[in-house]
């Protein structure tokens, strides 16, 4: 490993080969035979947790960025993440591990492209590498100005399921946004990751980890200037883990105009000082697997 790419925090390399404009799929090379787009970044104390290990809502804006890459560069065109399916967190990442994160297009559709991205650990020490998570993200194509924005239909989204609905807000500032000027998807996974933590922790009173992410859908998308209205709560609990739903609105700060963009399903799991699941505390009389 070069001491360079490290120095810079993130790196993008891939082996393969340019591709024009706007191909189509030939028979002679599918999108599963093209090699993978590698990215390779260092854990720093700002991206863990309060466990020392890399945050959950980090890890997936990582991977998000990567599909980004690999779906823009298969396509030649601007893309935007539409939805992820089942998100697997399978080991927590220590800060100081280096990580690389390796994409590839599984699928292609005239307009959407499907990304698969595993990401690596690695000891710098030791040279041990394991696979951490795994995800798949779905992106299409908005080639002009895109559709029109729509007004949301419910004042303010009410969650069933069990516990208080934890709130938060954060402001979309230009350093949030993509080249569309729309807040970029890898930072609204983080943020929708932070929400389902502090649900979490506030449901169990015990520290929590992220264990996957079920489902993502990207609905509309959140403008420069406008505010994130996250709202989080646990829908379900087992033994030692907890479903968390998080719904994203956007709402423009003159007009109170707010829409529905983002919704999540993330499942967070209670552990001890070792690391290890733990029993959740279970609400009286009711239980839900």
């Amino acid at each position: 490993m070069r001491m360079e790419a490290m120095e810079i925090g993130a790196v993008v390399g891939t082996a393969a080969q340019p591709v024009e404009a706007n191909p189509a799929p030939t028979s002679s090379t599918s999108p599963r035979q093209q090699q993978a787009t590698l990215m390779v970044d260092v854990v720093f104390p700002e991206q863990v947790n309060h466990h020392g290990t890399l945050f959950g809502g980090s890890a997936m804006a990582m991977m998000d960025k990567l599909a980004f890459l690999v779906a823009t560069r298969e396509t030649r065109r601007p893309m935007v993440t539409a939805s992820s399916g089942r998100i697997d967190f399978r080991k927590p990442i220590p800060q100081g591990r280096l990580v690389e994160l390796s994409g590839r297009v599984v699928q292609r559709g005239r307009r959407s492209v499907q990304v698969e991205v595993a990401l690596a650990a690695e000891d710098l020490a030791t040279g041990l590498r394991e696979t951490s998570a795994t995800a798949h993200f779905t992106l299409v194509a908005v080639d002009g100005p895109g559709a029109p924005l729509q007004e949301d239909d419910e004042s303010f989204a009410q969650l069933p399921g069990i516990g208080p609905v934890t709130a938060m807000v954060e402001m979309v500032f230009p350093g949030h946004t993509n080249h569309h000027g729309s807040l970029f998807g890898g930072q609204a996974l983080a943020w929708l990751g932070k929400a389902a933590m502090v649900a979490a922790s506030r449901q169990a009173r015990m520290p929590v980890v992220m264990a996957a992410s079920e489902r993502i859908d990207f609905h509309a998308p959140v403008l420069e200037g406008e505010i994130a209205d996250l709202a989080a709560r646990v829908v379900a609990i087992g033994n030692s883990s907890m479903t968390v739903e998080v719904l994203l609105h956007a709402e423009a700060l003159l007009t109170g105009q707010r829409r529905l963009c983002t919704r999540g399903r993330f499942i967070m799991v209670a552990v001890g000082y070792d690391g290890r699941p733990v029993p959740v505390p279970q609400p009286l009389g009711r239980r839900l697997a």
